[in-house]
């Protein structure tokens, strides 16, 4: 188990076989509940050696992953917990860049500092003052802040390609893909959506771009190579009145899984974003109108499951095409679901 120091605790749950771990943050009494404390993202590092998570006021808190391992305490590479502190509440983050699929590191391969090109393993973590800053995760020191946006900064993506691209998405109502290489003064701006982007992801071949709008109700798809928008996707709705919060390409990139709720249920449609299809939906209905939000969706690396964060904190597994969860966690009525990420292996789901 690796040092928490005086700002989070480690907490593990020996009643629930599905739950592994928690790392919680020490506050103030006077703090606790209040809004500025949300663990809004969560990121492993492309190897999985890493684990990041934005704690709250600014901080993000990177920490080796597995936690209790002996790798975590090899003297090759330095791997003490570390500690970033962006000054404004951090609301997105990405660990990148990230090889091509074909060149991912296995579990079985030593932790590297390095990636394709000699790159140093770098932290994007998006602001809500619109900044983005760029971090360099061995060193712990900041490199370069990208300045463009002028709302939060929900969510960021390195195309799994090994290049040093960054994507963006804000509640400016655009998405800018930057040149990290140029220390992001090369930057495409996509505009088109007509109110808060809440979720972007890339496609597995780095060709196109998914966004949706929270409040537009809008499934866009953008070409990554032209910096150009595609189409919108239409037809998925169930109701007239809506809320879209999260989408994920599958690791094939045949599917585009998008998440979206209203009143007392929320539902993911699947879609084929080479046709515009709309595949398939799964719906959940609750008769407390008190849990209804869908907050984030992740397909797990194989492809074959979906991961769903809702209110009430509960992770659920599904699997596309089949009917009810294969794993669904505990609810809790204190606290809801933010944000999950795989681990690029498998087997771990990190929710916030």
């Amino acid at each position: 188990m690796c040092s928490t120091e005086n700002n989070a605790e480690l907490l593990r749950s020996p009643s629930d076989p599905a739950f592994l771990l928690e790392l919680k943050t020490r506050r103030p009494p006077s703090l606790v509940g209040r809004a500025g404390c949300e663990t809004w993202s969560v990121d492993f590092s492309p190897d999985g050696a890493w684990f990041a998570w934005s704690m709250g006021h600014g901080i993000v808190w990177v920490v080796a992953w597995p936690l209790d391992s002996e790798d975590s305490q090899s003297g090759e590479i330095d791997r003490e917990d570390k500690s970033f502190s962006c000054g404004h509440p951090v609301w997105g983050l990405a660990f990148g860049p990230r090889p091509p699929k074909s060149k991912s590191v296995t579990a079985a391969q030593p932790h590297n500092a390095k990636t394709k090109g000699n790159h140093s393993l770098l932290l994007a973590t998006g602001l809500e003052n619109g900044v983005i800053k760029i971090w360099n995760v061995l060193s712990g020191n900041a490199v370069f802040d990208l300045h463009g946006h002028e709302g939060v900064v929900r969510d960021l993506v390195f195309p799994q390609n090994g290049t040093l691209t960054l994507v963006s998405s804000s509640r400016d109502k655009t998405l800018r893909v930057w040149d990290l290489a140029h220390k992001g003064k090369k930057v495409q701006v996509l505009s088109g959506h007509k109110d808060w982007i809440s979720c972007c992801c890339v496609s597995s071949d780095c060709s196109m771009i998914a966004s949706v709008g929270r409040f537009d109700r809008m499934v866009c798809l953008w070409s990554l190579r032209s910096y150009t928008f595609i189409r919108n996707l239409t037809g998925g709705t169930r109701k007239t009145l809506y809320l879209l919060s999260s989408c994920d390409f599958s690791p094939d990139g045949a599917l585009l899984a998008t998440a979206a709720f209203s009143g007392s249920s929320w539902w993911i449609d699947l879609w084929d974003p080479y046709t515009a299809e709309k595949l398939t939906t799964l719906v959940d209905y609750f008769d407390s109108h008190g849990q209804n939000q869908i907050s984030a969706i992740q397909f797990s690396p194989n492809g074959l499951h979906l991961a769903i964060v809702t209110d009430g904190r509960a992770l659920r597994i599904w699997t596309p095409g089949q009917k009810g969860m294969v794993m669904q966690t505990k609810a809790d009525q204190d606290a809801n679901g933010l944000c999950c990420n795989y681990h690029p292996q498998g087997g771990v789901v990190a929710t916030g």
